[in-house]
């Protein structure tokens, strides 16, 4: 787990070259971006040094340590919102140890995003051909170039060889960290010996320069610069050693022991091209007051060079620092925006498990309304035979009446009800009326001068003349039965909720 951006990667020094580099697998915005070959056209450059460039406006993502030869590469960087991109903005690769933008590879143009705000366009991508990409097995990195030529962005360095079995990813702790840090702390108070050593051999040189007269004091002083200068290839020879020991133990720090490999390797240089002139100071004696002012201006350049590349790193180191410290700071936020998300995740499952718990509630109410309809279903199945016994017994009643009518027509002084025993018998034959008997009352009646209405609402109990229309009648008993719109099922003005219940489902 890596320490400084809580990725399961192994750290490594990406951060001292672009802050806030995270791999961030996010959609790319794919465009068609032109080739060297279909353009011909040179990028726009200029010969402003490595200290005036912003690295931190492009971040490159998902540098791989290494790519294999033969295949093309696809390059992935993000736009910062403090970066507005131009339609000549280039992405090149550059051979670590560049100085100026002129001194790139092979570029290609980068595409200029449609919209700025989207967050899509802000991932932007570049592909090289395996045709242009470097043969050799040195470091590279990829570098975004604005179209005044200066540097926007730099990757972490790279090589371009075939996999082998030492690609071994190192996962280290906070622990493994800490020690690293303390072997770089050894490295630096190195660092310090060898500058000081540099300062010793330069009160050496003032010392020759003083004593040049002397032909036995000048052999003795540069018998005593060649021990000094075997005792420093042999601390350039440990010095090596342990950076080849600590490449092999911690893999993550590639880019650091490349760059103390790299000035261990000046060091050697100097010091051979030291040897060499010393050995020709020995074989030209006869010449040396000639041209004894010559060489002591040369190295005394040399030496300045040197103190000055020193100041350079020491700067170097102390913006590394202020770096770290703000990547610590986002590193923070970052982690504190993660909780605020968790918490929200934890929010959304209970209002899930909520919801849940409804759907179920709902669903069980839609059960029991089915229920409710089947059995609503019986109950109008049986008003339905209920209605159908109700008209056989009307219509019985309807012949009784018209029977009746006919006696007083013929007879009106006659006693109607002289001979009740047909009507008796008529209704004894049905004595499962719903409603009652309605000439029950009238069996001790001798004589009827007006016939009273016999049409009674079997719902209501209502009494309607006997002239009145059938379809008045026959509208009164549709008031008390209830329709469902949506299907041929007919309820009773008593079965108000059932039927409501029924409408309800049909809604759902």
């Amino acid at each position: 787990m890596c320490t400084e951006c809580s990725l399961g990667e192994s750290p490594d020094f990406s951060h001292y070259y672009q802050p806030l580099f995270h791999v961030l697998p996010c959609p790319i915005f794919l465009c068609r971006i032109p080739t060297m070959e279909e353009t011909g056209e040179e990028p726009p450059t200029s010969a402003v040094l490595l200290d005036h460039c912003h690295f931190s406006q492009i971040i490159f993502n998902g540098v791989e340590k290494f790519y294999i030869p033969g295949g093309d590469i696809t390059c992935h960087y993000t736009l910062t919102q403090h970066f507005i991109p131009r339609r000549k903005d280039w992405v090149g690769i550059f051979r670590v140890g560049w100085k100026t933008t002129r001194e790139y590879y092979t570029f290609m143009w980068a595409a200029l995003p449609a919209d700025l705000h989207s967050k899509s366009s802000l991932q932007q991508q570049v592909q090289f051909k395996a045709y242009y990409l470097p043969k050799d097995d040195e470091y590279y990195q990829f570098c975004y170039v604005d179209q005044d030529g200066v540097v926007r962005g730099a990757s972490v360095p790279f090589q371009f060889r075939p996999e082998s079995e030492e690609d071994i990813l190192v996962v280290t702790t906070q622990g493994e960290v800490e020690e690293i840090e303390q072997l770089n702390k050894e490295l630096r108070q190195q660092n310090q010996e060898l500058k000081d050593n540099c300062l010793s051999l330069q009160k050496q040189n003032s010392d020759m320069h003083a004593e040049l007269q002397k032909v036995q004091d000048l052999q003795e002083k540069l018998e005593s610069l060649t021990d000094i200068n075997k005792k420093l290839e042999q601390k350039v020879s440990v010095l090596n050693e342990e950076n080849e020991g600590l490449k092999v133990q911690k893999g993550c720090w590639e880019t650091e022991l490349l760059q103390l490999k790299v000035q261990n390797q000046n060091v050697s240089s100097e010091n051979e091209k030291m040897g060499i002139r010393l050995k020709a100071t020995l074989n030209h004696l006869d010449q040396l007051e000639v041209v004894k002012n010559a060489q002591i201006a040369v190295r005394e350049k040399e030496m300045e060079k040197l103190t000055q590349g020193d100041r350079d790193k020491i700067e170097q180191l102390e913006r590394l620092k202020k770096e770290n410290e703000q990547l610590l700071l986002s590193l923070t936020k970052q982690r504190e925006h993660q909780q605020k998300l968790e918490h929200t995740v934890e929010d959304m499952k209970q209002k899930d498990t909520t919801a849940n718990q409804k759907h179920q509630e709902f669903t069980n109410q839609i059960s029991d309304l089915m229920k409710r309809l089947d059995e609503s279903k019986f109950f109008y199945q049986e008003l339905q035979k209920e209605k159908t016994r109700i008209e056989g017994e009307k219509d019985l009643l309807q012949k009784e009446n018209e029977r009746l009518l006919c006696y007083v027509c013929n007879d009106p002084g006659s006693n109607l009800l002289s001979n009740p025993i047909p009507v008796q018998e008529a209704l004894e034959e049905n004595t499962e009326l719903v409603f009652g008997n309605p000439y029950a009352a009238a069996q001790d009646i001798q004589y009827v001068p007006s016939l009273p209405s016999i049409k009674k609402c079997p719902i209501c109990n209502g009494v309607f003349p006997d002239d009145v229309e059938e379809n008045v009648f026959e509208q009164h008993l549709q008031t008390h039965i209830l329709d469902c719109p949506f299907c041929d099922e007919v309820f009773s003005e008593a079965e108000r909720q059932v039927y409501d219940d029924h409408v309800f489902c049909h809604s759902l």
